[in-house]
Parts: structure tokens; C-alpha cells; sequence
């Protein structure tokens, strides 16, 4: 019956008495569960746990570097550790790494939230941080609804404007003025060589 349907007789529960087996397209079941397989892959994500360490004493551009690769760290689902390492006489000291953990949880925002509240252990302080996927979602929500209300507040702007602001105004075309003044003169002087009506009245009279 396989052979007739160009299918394969595939056995599916070999223990069973007496065994079962399935008519299909074997080829085609391959490839199906191999997408199956990579879409699920694809779904997964590894959580791992970043570890990002600060100074107490650190400048303001180590700080805004390390603090974007928390929040990058953040959006890409990881956890977080935030180690602050006391060397010396900082240890004298520890409200400068809180102060420096109160800044770094102000710039992560909502996107996350604490799992381990800072605690001082020998000469480290250390907290760390997880998404939140809720408040990621509800950001994005917003972005994208804060994108949208803007384009139509532009394009409302565009169909309010009058088209005669909208279109160049016609350039004005500017006709020189003749002087006639230099034709006339021309007209009211004899020609060469053309006699007056008074010199030839004198001649015949002679």
C-alpha cells in the first residue's frame, strides 16, 4: 500500500504486540520536526549571569561605559552582578559604593529589577539584577505608540498648510521700459543728402 501511495511504511511503537506502523512521507516528517526543532532553539534563551565591577572611586566616563553594558546586558535577558571592589582606606568608606549602586539602578530605569540587595561581603559590595520583562514590554508599548502619535501630528501638520504657502511663489518677469526719446530726435532730423522744402523753393524763384 506504501509503495502504491509512493509513501514509506514507517514504524512508529516497534514494542507494541503486535508492532504499529505508519504510512508518510518520511522525508517530509524529517524536515518538519528539524524546523520544529530550530524554531524551539530560536525561542530559548541562555540566561547567564554578567558580571560588571566598579571602584568607588571611579571617573565619570569608566562609569557611563560599564553602566551602558549593564543595561545592554539587561535588554539582551541576562542577570547582572554588580561587584564595587574597596581597596585600602575606601573601606572606611562604604556609602560611596551605595551611592554608586543608586546610580547605577536610577540608569538601568524599570527595565529591571533587584534579585539580591546590596550587601557589603569582606572587601566587595555586590547586588544583582534581573529583567523585567513586564516593564520591558510596557516601554516598548510606549515607544512605539510615542512614535505613532507623532507621525500623525506631522502629517496632520502637512494637510493644514495652505497650498499657496506650500507652492513657490510665480517669479515676477520685469519688462525693461524703451526709451523712445532717442527715436524721436532720429525722426525729427533731415536725412543726408535730402534737400529742405524751403531750399528748393529759394532755387526756382532764381
Amino acid at each position: 500500500m506504501a509503495r502504491g501511495l509512493e509513501l514509506d511504511l514507517v514504524e512508529v511503537a516497534p514494542n507494541a504486540n503486535p508492532p504499529v506502523c505508519r504510512i508518510m512521507d518520511y522525508g517530509k516528517f524529517k524536515y518538519e520536526e528539524g524546523q520544529k526543532a530550530k524554531e524551539a532553539r530560536k525561542k530559548s534563551t541562555n540566561v547567564s549571569v554578567k558580571e560588571v565591577k566598579y571602584r568607588p572611586k571611579i571617573g565619570k566616563g569608566d562609569f557611563d561605559t560599564k553602566t551602558r553594558n549593564v543595561i545592554r546586558f539587561i535588554e539582551e535577558g541576562h542577570k547582572v552582578k554588580i561587584t564595587l571592589q574597596f581597596r585600602g582606606r575606601e573601606m572606611a568608606h562604604p556609602e560611596l559604593g551605595s551611592k554608586i549602586l543608586d546610580s547605577v539602578l536610577e540608569a538601568v530605569g524599570p527595565a529591571a529589577k533587584v534579585d539580591t540587595q546590596a550587601r557589603l561581603e569582606g572587601r566587595s559590595m555586590s547586588m544583582t539584577l534581573s529583567p523585567d520583562k513586564q516593564a520591558q514590554e510596557a516601554m516598548k508599548k510606549a515607544a512605539i505608540e510615542a512614535e505613532r502619535k507623532s507621525l500623525a501630528e506631522a502629517s496632520e501638520a502637512e494637510a493644514e498648510t495652505p497650498e499657496a504657502e506650500a507652492q513657490p511663489p510665480e517669479a515676477e518677469v520685469h519688462t525693461p521700459e524703451v526709451d523712445e526719446a532717442p527715436e524721436a530726435i532720429a525722426a525729427s532730423e533731415p536725412e543726408e543728402g535730402v534737400p529742405d522744402a524751403e531750399d528748393e523753393n529759394v532755387e526756382d524763384g532764381s
